[in-house]
């Protein structure tokens, strides 16, 4: 089942990166029937004065259309721009982003969130 609630051990793994510069956090979201969009509008709103303070932009937002491949059906999908993935990790955590956070989970049946190096290759370099 999927869950809106960051996976502790993820958010360290970012939080620990040694990879630097920008990261792209690519959301995909699935909103409640009842007034999830519009509850995910408030949280836009909400969280943009932040995200600007921090240099972080949204770059792109936009309703999925068709799901040409795959099972999940997702309504819309959001990409932000970090200035790092700390940034990231520093905004998600701060008490000011926990006071409106709660429109977000208002909003979505289910979401997914995946950080995106905008700087490396298209394909990751095998693991040894």
């Amino acid at each position: 089942m999927a869950s809106n609630i960051p996976k502790p051990e993820a958010v360290q793994a970012l939080a620990q990166s040694t990879e630097a510069g920008k990261v792209v956090m690519l959301n995909l979201l699935k909103f409640k029937a009842s007034d999830g969009a519009a509850s995910y509008m408030e949280y836009v709103r909400r969280v943009t004065p932040i995200l600007e303070r921090l240099g972080a932009r949204m770059i792109f937002a936009g309703p999925v259309t068709t799901t040409v491949i795959g099972d999940q059906s997702w309504d819309s999908i959001l990409l932000v721009e970090y200035p790092s993935r700390k940034s990231f990790v520093e905004m998600a955590n701060s008490a000011e982003y926990q006071a409106i956070h709660h429109f977000r989970d208002q909003a979505l049946e289910r979401s997914e969130l995946h950080a995106v190096s905008p700087t490396g290759g298209f394909v990751p370099e095998a693991k040894s």
